[in-house]
């Protein structure tokens, strides 16, 4: 589409209540006409500093309303964003801030140790920009506040093009993470074929579309309560964003689902972002431990992706917000919109079972059509639009992105199984599957069942090196509040409920987190885990 995120920017805080909340951080408010003049005194400060259409910027930040405000400045300025995980150790974040050739990065004050550690190995990064709390700064850096706060706020006079990109780096099973390359016009094309399927025809014009959000005079009200830094996090803000709509961050240094629940009441808030069971367990545990502690009667819809989200958990959350719509995202950095799942009170959706949407097929490992209900397993495969590809890894992008038949599709090298109705079950992530003695076993089905067991609070399931087996299917738990271990008693709750290959040979327990905090699985961590009572 020839449709770029700052054209659509402009327009829309031309069209939206000036008055509306845009931002929204603990007990900070900045409404769209200030959100506006900050959004184009940042950009314009950025391009000051020397930054030119298409130069990198890095967000080193946890979730705060600078983010996407910065974020908003970069795609006024042709600037391309560059996520950072902030659980990174130092080597990992100067390898992002190095191999994205990013000339800014806007960092967070906690950060700063880890900033000044690595930037004399930086050579290229020009400008530190530190988002502070207290207006202490490194000798090195900028403040944030004033960069933003002082100027015009004029707009920007600059020509854009749907060619313009973003980056989400995105942390691979192997190796350093990749640097997904994505084309605003692509990503539009994306967002307008969700809204034709969710809500009808969209205009086809940027000025159609930014009068449609004035009639209604404000968008959604959305929070991301999963990072910024994820994937998931960054489209749900973003989109938002460009929907004229209010968005709500909350303090993330630990994640607080009775601040996340305070803030939804609060606000009002429609619309969240999670990442599957890892937010939506404790999001529930707070409510059935305070039944009636919180209106949530404002809460629409809520949506997932990048993690398994449960149907008991989903039951859970309807037992609260008899309203809510829950849509299960199958969709990966590199191949957005490959499935979907949808749950409401009239209608239940099983776990890791999602209807293909119609750019997506199932293939074998020749890269065939995989027929529905022939019970062959096979990796999900996603026509355009695509991204470019992973920035500055030409073979990476070869393997992943892959010329069948006429057309390019994106393999993210998801395992599913297609059934007779056109769904797919959803097996795992090809390069975690376990082959023990020639069987092959996907790790999330059996995290799946192990979750279910009253006494385990989160799961997860590796092959481990072992002389029968060639990989013995093993079992990490971290136990629910209260429970005590029980090995046996989990693998035959297992055993009862798969074949017996699949029962895990060893579980062990751990106190450690076994999730990211984007709540993507560690493997890493579990296998540390096994390793040290193993």
């Amino acid at each position: 589409m020839p449709w770029n995120y700052g054209d659509i920017l402009d327009a829309v805080a031309d069209a939206v209540h000036p008055d509306t909340p845009a931002f929204i951080h603990n007990d900070r408010t900045i409404v769209w006409r200030e959100a506006t003049r900050r959004m184009n005194n940042l950009a314009r400060a950025l391009i000051a500093r020397g930054a030119k259409p298409g130069d990198k910027v890095a967000f080193y930040l946890r979730n705060c309303s600078e983010y996407v405000e910065a974020v908003g400045a970069c795609y006024r300025a042709r600037l391309v964003h560059v996520n950072v995980n902030y659980r990174y150790k130092p080597d990992e974040v100067r390898y992002i801030l190095d191999n994205s050739d990013a000339v800014a990065v806007i960092y967070g004050s906690e950060f700063r140790g880890t900033v000044a550690g690595i930037r004399e190995r930086l050579p290229n990064l020009k400008t530190y920009i530190e988002v502070t709390p207290t207006g202490e700064i490194a000798p090195f850096a900028e403040p944030y506040e004033p960069l933003a706060a002082f100027g015009t706020g004029e707009k920007i006079d600059i020509r854009r093009s749907a060619e313009d990109m973003l980056f989400i780096y995105t942390g691979g099973t192997t190796g350093m993470p990749k640097g997904v390359m994505w084309r605003m016009g692509d990503l539009c094309a994306i967002w307008h074929e969700r809204l034709r399927r969710t809500v009808g025809p969209v205009p086809q014009t940027i000025a159609g579309f930014a009068e449609t959000i004035g009639a209604a005079g404000r968008g959604p009200i959305s929070m991301p309560a999963c990072p910024l830094m994820h994937g998931t996090g960054f489209i749900t803000a973003s989109t938002a964003l460009l929907s004229g709509g209010t968005i709500i961050t909350v303090e993330t240094g630990a994640f607080d689902p009775h601040a996340i629940w305070t803030a939804v009441e609060k606000h009002k808030v429609q619309g969240m972002a999670i990442v599957g069971d890892p937010f939506a367990k404790p999001l529930l545990k707070a409510l059935d431990d305070h039944p009636d502690r919180y209106d949530l009667s404002s809460m629409i819809s809520m949506t997932s992706s990048g993690a398994m989200w449960s149907l008991e958990v989903k039951r859970g959350l309807l037992r609260h917000m008899p309203q809510l719509t829950m849509t299960d995202s199958f969709a990966s950095t590199e191949a957005m919109g490959m499935g979907t799942s949808v749950m409401t009170k009239a209608g239940e959706s099983q776990t890791g079972a999602f209807q293909l949407l119609e750019n997506a097929i199932v293939i074998d490992e020749n890269s065939r059509p995989v027929g529905p209900g022939s019970g062959q397993t096979g990796m999900v495969a996603l026509g355009g639009p695509l991204p470019v590809g992973y920035y500055k890894d030409p073979e990476k992008t070869a393997r992943t992105f892959r010329l069948i038949g006429n057309r390019v599709y994106s393999v993210p090298g998801d395992w599913a199984r297609i059934e007779a109705d056109g769904t797919i079950t959803l097996l795992g992530r090809g390069s975690h599957c376990i082959n023990t003695a020639g069987e092959k076993v996907y790790p999330e089905e059996v995290e799946e069942v192990l979750k279910t067991h009253p006494a385990v609070e989160d799961a997860l399931v590796l092959g481990m090196p072992d002389d029968k087996w060639g990989q013995a299917v093993t079992g990490v738990v971290k136990l629910a509040p209260g429970a005590s271990f029980d090995e046996q008693e989990l693998r035959g709750h297992v055993r009862d409920r798969l074949a017996g290959y699949k029962v895990p040979k060893r579980i062990v327990a751990t106190d450690s987190s076994l999730r990211a905090p984007n709540g993507k699985a560690d493997y890493q961590s579990a296998g540390e885990a096994v390793r040290s009572v193993l």
